[in-house]
Formats: structure tokens, sequence, C-alpha cells
């Protein structure tokens, strides 16, 4: 985003939201009758303790005496409140819910579980860290992140609790943080108003990217379909940066994902640039970040029965043949993370 205006798959990323139906864990309840459970939209790029005063207006005549300590939980598993509602929702919700049926507690925080949670300072504090490590990730240092002015902090955190991009836009344009060019939608651009093509121009970047990865032993059609994740050490998290390369080669999502987990593919992109002319005449639908073209990446896997099923990011499980580069510039997060869900089957 740095630099320009949003595009409009960032205006739907930032406008998104998920419904949630947040009931009162029963052993906290001390009325009667216990109070309706809270239907609230929860931002996608947002937090959950994010909500807590809109539940402490709601929940507050029903809880027990002692100090609040507000905690998520789905289906008994406690959520981690420092991951993004969207990506949470994602990684947990395959067969998408709707609304999502959350419990939320005050008391009995789960410290075995969850590392500490103050107040919103603490989530504040924690993006402030995740955009640091973004920052020395894409320019090996993250000074322009410690020499923030405080109201620039200050005004930077307000637009994200508040989903306002205009103004996240405007401050973080500060930052610098330009990570690549959206190559694939430049060379639609060029082409369709007649200029030459000058995408062959060498570029690089490096990429922060936070995997979430799930690994099934079963087959399924679709990603609706797909297990259900309902432990947290059945996820594996992957914080590395893809080493982009732009040198006439086409380099799709799929290739970015299969580079990053070495341990189930060794990726050897083989689709050039030739290939690439070809699959921007197939692709019609560029701004939605859809592929209508069959190719198919020619790879070769270190774990032949590694196979990766799907990837979910902002809600969307798009084709692994969208250019990652378009995937970057309209799919990240606030931090300048691209967070990625990735399903991944291996047979036993």
């Amino acid at each position: 985003m740095e630099g320009g205006g949003a595009t409009e798959a960032q205006k739907f990323v930032w406008q998104g939201a998920i419904p949630l139906q947040i009931h009162l864990h029963e052993s906290e309840v001390t009325s009667l009758p216990a109070p309706p459970p809270l239907m609230v939209l929860a931002p996608r790029i947002g937090y959950l303790p994010l909500l807590a005063s809109q539940l402490k207006s709601h929940f507050g005549g029903a809880l027990p005496p002692g100090v609040d300590t507000i905690w998520f939980e789905y289906k008994g598993l406690p959520l981690k409140w420092y991951v993004p509602v969207g990506v949470i929702f994602d990684l947990l919700c395959t067969e998408p819910e709707r609304p999502w049926n959350l419990t939320v507690h005050f008391r009995g925080y789960p410290a075995n579980i969850l590392i500490p949670y103050e107040s919103e300072e603490s989530i504040k504090w924690s993006f402030i860290n995740s955009l640091k490590e973004a920052a020395y990730i894409i320019n090996g240092n993250c000074k322009n992140i410690m020499k923030m002015a405080q109201s620039d902090q200050v005004d930077l955190w307000n637009s994200i609790s508040k989903c306002n991009l205009e103004a996240y836009i405007r401050i973080s344009s500060k930052l610098k943080l330009r990570i690549i060019d959206d190559d694939f939608t430049e060379c639609l651009i060029s082409r369709s108003s007649g200029e030459t093509d000058s995408a062959g121009s060498a570029r690089t970047g490096r990429v922060p990217v936070r995997l979430y990865v799930w690994t099934v032993g079963e087959d399924f059609t679709d990603a609706d379909d797909a297990p259900q994740v309902y432990d947290w050490d059945k996820v594996s998290y992957v914080n590395r940066p893809v080493e982009y390369q732009n040198k006439g080669k086409y380099f799709s999502l799929g290739d970015a994902v299969k580079l990053l987990l070495p341990n189930y593919f060794k990726e050897k992109p083989q689709i050039d640039s030739e290939t690439k002319t070809e699959v921007e005449d197939e692709h019609t639908n560029a701004d939605e970040g859809v592929s209508n073209s069959s190719i198919q990446t020619k790879t070769t896997c270190s774990f032949p029965k590694a196979r990766l099923m799907f990837v979910r990011v902002q809600g969307i499980v798009p084709k692994l043949e969208v250019p990652f580069s378009w995937v970057v510039n309209n799919l990240m997060n606030p931090d300048y993370f691209l967070h990625l869900c990735v399903c991944i089957k291996v047979s036993q």
C-alpha cells in the first residue's frame, strides 16, 4: 500500500467482518435469567479483545466479583488473542459457520495455553512488534518504526481498531515499507493501453509471510469439507520471508507456499515468461484475484506423498496459480505480513 491509494481488493479486505454470536460461559453467570448472547460484527483485520467494551457492557451485570481478564474459546479451544480475527476464523472454520459461535470468559485465564493479556495495550504492542519484524524483513532494519512519533503510533493503531483504511494508508506510507510491485496487474494495464511490457526487468524483494499449517490424511474435493482443527498442537507456525525475484518467470501463490515448506516440497517452478503470457491472456478477472487458467505449476516433492490441498487467505480460497505479487499487494494484513492458512495432505 506504500506510495499509493487502496485497490478495490484492499477495500474489501478492510470492510470484511465476521458475524459473531458470543455467549458468556455458564460458570460465570451469576444472574437469572442468564443474559442472551451478544450478536456483533468483528472486523477481519481486528482482534477479539477489542470487543471487550461491548462485551462488558452486555454481560457486566451477570459477572461474578473479581478481576476481569477477557479470553475466548471455540468448541473448548482457547483462542489466541494476538492473531487477527479473520485468520483464526479461516483456520478453525474450514466449513464457514455463520454466525460464528464463541464463548467469552472473564475469569480463569488459561495462562498455560495463551500468552499473558492485560489490556488493549497488549494488542497494540503485539501489533507494533509484528510491524517491526516485517520492516526488518523488508528493509533490513526497523528504524522507521522505532522513530515513529508517538502521535503517529496512536493514529496508526486507531486506524486499525476503527478499520479506517484511508487513515492507515496515510500514516503507514511514512514507514517506507515497499514490498514488491504487482507486476501481473501492471503488465495487464500496459498491454491493454498498448504500452511495451517492461515486466522483464529484474525486481527483488523480501515478503513477510506467516503460515498456519495443518495436515490431513484423507482426500476431499472442496475446502469446506476439510477436517477441522481442534488443537493448537496440530498447527505448525512458519514465519519465513519469501525471497521474490522477478526475472521473467511466472511466480504463483502455490510456488511461494511450496518454497516456504521445504520439509514437504522441493519447489522448482518451471513456468517461464512465455507461459506467463499465456496465463495473462486467459486471466479475465485479475481484480478479484481469481485465475481462469488451467495451467499447473510443475514441481518436484522431497516428500512424494505430500500434496498442497488449498490455501485460505482473507476468507477466500484462491487458485494456487494466482500471481503471488497480486496476493501480496492486495491481501496482506496491516502488520505487513501475508497470513496464509495452509492445508496439506500427507498420506500415511
